[in-house]
């Protein structure tokens, strides 16, 4: 039997919500073993001077806890 747990990330780029997306994964993957899957549960853009400066995204990340 597996038991997966979920954990809440945020994660950010200068470049666009699929590159936070990228790095946050990446990134909770060198903590984390056995990454089952993400749901972007919120997207956010930071404004300065009138242009969009930085993508974030929250994610609920699931992984399979170690037996």
């Amino acid at each position: 039997m597996s038991v997966a747990r979920t954990t809440e990330v945020s994660a950010s780029s200068g470049k666009g919500f699929e590159d936070a997306i990228q790095k946050g994964i990446k990134r909770f993957a060198k903590t984390i073993n056995h990454i089952e899957g993400a749901w972007v549960k919120e997207q956010k853009v930071i404004v300065k001077d009138g242009e969009v400066s930085e993508y974030r995204v929250t994610m609920k990340v699931s992984f399979v806890l170690k037996d």
